[in-house]
């Protein structure tokens, strides 16, 4: 039997790549290479990107209509049902937690984190409440949903009261071209681009949002380097986000101590940024899957994260740990700065791990989710 025609709906993909950026991207790149040849409708803005990831598959965009959220919407609710009948599609994949609610087709629905349940004051209150109805609702009425983690599929199954919805747990991979041990040249070009000169530096990389703990990280390097004779900096880099605390652990922080906010970095700066940092911290409050983390461990970097939720399936044993307190950040990090041995050591074995995870698995894993939701749609079940 052939395999299902899929469509996957990247219209949601903003201009600036984050985490859901990259999945999507790199997700229909591994399909498209798998022989899958998916049709991938997006913004006019990604046509001639995805014509380049995808080669093989078919690129349709859309018009501007659906250049801003609500427009998307309501594109998604009422045109790209019709859009998938013109086109013979068989599956839509929604990845990014809605879906089309009146299409006939079947379809795949990615969740990527349960946090708008189980900590939503760690978003704005009207994301949380938008992101859990349409959870529900995807768990209710999508053929199959994909989640990220182990941990994210037990959560949703904790905290919603939807019951026998199915849920495949796909692990994302990394872009080992693009996130890779980096050359001295390559790091001495991410330097050069956040300013830092030959100075020592701790990165960050994600948004400035809540969830990510990015003021506990600020105290923490505070008291773990203040009393250095020469302190590394701190950069902080990513889409501004919204924590007003950011501000204020910064007023705190002692003026000798250099923090840099390094904004959004392009994607080739990434890896000699990770790769050329002591220490890359990540103590997020709550991951579904935590990308950044597994990307910085392709990038030859030493990881201090937390346990919470998904992230020990991705770092297992080759990061570090640390509570989600300053003074846990601290002490995490003062012991990492004094041990160089441990830290190349970790570094190491970051490697080693990240090669367990591709995109090229995620696809073929995709595919068996896509030939699932297929088989369950026309057997007449969601």
């Amino acid at each position: 039997m052939p395999e299902p025609r899929v469509l996957i709906d990247a219209t949601a993909v903003p201009a600036d790549r984050g985490g859901v950026g990259r999945y999507v991207d790199s997700l229909v790149a591994a399909l498209d290479e798998s022989g899958a040849g998916p049709t991938v409708v997006c913004q006019a803005r990604d046509a001639q990107l995805y014509s380049q990831l995808a080669p093989r598959s078919r690129i349709v965009h859309t018009a501007q209509s659906a250049a801003t959220r609500t427009a998307r919407l309501t594109w998604e609710q009422t045109t790209l049902p019709g859009l998938a009948r013109r086109l013979a599609i068989d599956v839509i994949h929604s990845p990014h937690y809605t879906m089309p609610l009146a299409s006939r087709t079947a379809s795949v629905v990615t969740l990527h984190d349960a946090t708008f349940f189980t900590d939503p004051v760690l978003h704005s209150s009207v994301k949380a409440r938008f992101f859990r109805a349409w959870t529900t609702t995807a768990l209710r009425k999508a053929s199959l949903c994909v989640v990220p983690s182990v941990a994210t599929a037990e959560e949703l199954r904790r905290v919603t009261r939807v019951r026998g919805a199915e849920m495949h747990v796909i692990r994302h991979g990394v872009d080992s071209a693009r996130f890779h041990p980096p050359s001295q040249e390559e790091i001495r070009a991410a330097r050069d681009a956040v300013g830092l000169g030959t100075m020592p530096y701790i990165a960050f990389l994600g948004a400035l949002e809540p969830r990510k703990n990015v003021p506990a990280l600020i105290r923490g390097f505070s008291l773990a380097v203040a009393d250095r004779p020469r302190p590394p900096a701190l950069v902080l880099a990513g889409q501004p986000g919204w924590d007003s605390q950011v501000e204020n652990a910064l007023a705190d922080a002692p003026l000798r101590l250099r923090v840099i906010r390094a904004g959004y970095l392009p994607f080739d700066t990434l890896s000699g940024f990770l790769g050329g940092a002591d220490v890359v911290a990540y103590p997020s409050l709550g991951e579904g899957f935590g990308l950044p983390v597994l990307e910085a461990m392709a990038s030859g970097a030493c990881v201090l994260t937390t346990r919470r939720l998904a992230l020990p399936e991705v770092g297992g044993d080759a990061v570090a740990y640390c509570g989600v307190g300053a003074g846990d950040v601290a002490a995490a990090l003062r012991e990492l700065l004094d041990d160089p041995a441990r830290r190349a050591e970790l570094a190491q074995a970051a490697l080693r791990r990240a090669k367990d995870f591709s995109w090229t698995a995620s696809a073929e894993a995709h595919r068996e989710a896509y030939e699932r939701a297929w088989h369950r749609h026309r057997r007449g079940r969601p």
